[in-house]
């Protein structure tokens, strides 16, 4: 695990998760004379003692307990009305229950259920043409989840690394932006900063290393003295899960320059980010 990578100059201080949850849960709180765990009703009392016992202990909601959505607003189970701000961290940017998502999933549910990649199919081709028209891009791999994206796009730059960049076996590095946030799989806790993340997870995966976000000179030094096996450059362009962090001007330009002059591929992870969100 390269963390030792940070420089002590590494001043800045983002705002982290978990104060942004306390922020938020101190919000859905606000007007109530208790906290809503200990004044809710019936129904919500028993949605959450069946979440605390039978569920995995791996989150800490907000307390509110959602029955229903419909466009940009949710109720939850005693009736009251809520702007859904958080959009399942952009995943509902496009609102609950749009009526023509809703039809297509009724029709398409009707048609075929699902096809393995053993088969080709009368979708997926069509599907890839839009997209990458869309996007200006050559190829496209679809994704369910974030982790799995991102976990592509680095084995195909270690690939890429072996096979075109020459580097020698089982010696291809991948550097990664401090305060990242791209899962929780042991490939991500690798490369996190995160206390929360990573503590009592390891041994991490070897060759994952760590700069400063926004320091082009902590990142041209590092791919200087391991120019010959780095493969890969992975950071969010606006930093999401670390306090909503935008970079200076030209860090990106720059890190596109620093890519073009090592060799390194630049993987910029925009499963947050991505289409304005």
């Amino acid at each position: 695990m390269s963390r030792l990578l940070l420089s002590n100059a590494y001043k800045r201080k983002p705002i982290p998760s978990f104060k942004l949850h306390h922020a938020a849960k101190r919000f859905a709180s606000k007007g109530t004379s208790q906290d809503l765990e200990s004044s809710g009703s019936p129904a919500f009392q028993r949605a959450v003692e069946l979440e605390k016992k039978f569920g995995a202990n791996n989150y800490h909601p907000i307390p509110v307990v959602l029955s229903r959505g419909e466009g940009a607003y949710v109720w939850d189970v005693d009736g009251r009305r809520y702007f859904d701000f958080l959009s399942a961290y952009s995943a509902v940017n496009q609102g609950h229950c749009h009526p023509k998502i809703v039809q297509t999933l009724q029709e398409q549910s009707k048609t075929l259920t699902l096809t393995s990649r053993a088969f080709y199919n009368d979708t997926l081709g069509e599907y890839c043409q839009f997209v990458a028209d869309y996007f200006n891009y050559p190829r496209v791999l679809p994704m369910n989840t974030g982790v799995e994206a991102c976990y592509s796009t680095l084995k195909i730059a270690r690939k890429w690394g072996y096979e075109v960049k020459g580097i020698p076996e089982n010696q291809g590095r991948l550097v990664f932006a401090a305060n990242n946030f791209w899962g929780r799989s042991f490939g991500a806790v690798s490369s996190s900063t995160d206390p929360v993340a990573y503590n009592n997870f390891g041994p991490f995966l070897p060759n994952m290393d760590i700069v400063p976000y926004d320091d082009v000179q902590a990142l041209e030094q590092h791919f200087a003295a391991h120019a010959d096996t780095i493969a890969a450059y992975m950071c969010e362009p606006i930093q999401g899960e670390a306090g909503v962090i935008i970079p200076s001007e030209t860090y990106l330009q720059r890190v596109r320059q620093l890519c073009d002059k090592y060799n390194v591929l630049w993987i910029a992870d925009e499963v947050q980010t991505g289409l304005g969100r």
